[in-house]
């Protein structure tokens, strides 16, 4: 029973949350500058998985001459 009651305070938060506005998203977006936070977001997720994908070339290189 204990496990129900803390999932149903969890879901509860989650409900308050959704209802505060966010003025920075809405001056964001009103500007048109919610488009370069989505680029720069991009770029550096694509350069970390770039270089995860690298790192994982050069340890299956190292383990096949081992």
């Amino acid at each position: 029973m204990k496990k129900y009651s803390l999932l149903f305070i969890l879901l509860s938060f989650q409900t308050f949350a959704q209802n505060a506005p966010v003025e920075m998203a809405d001056s964001f977006r009103s500007d048109g500058k919610i488009y370069v936070v989505i680029a720069v977001i991009s770029v550096v997720l694509i350069g970390i998985f770039g270089y995860l994908f690298s790192l994982d070339q050069k340890l299956k290189k190292l383990e096949s001459i081992k």
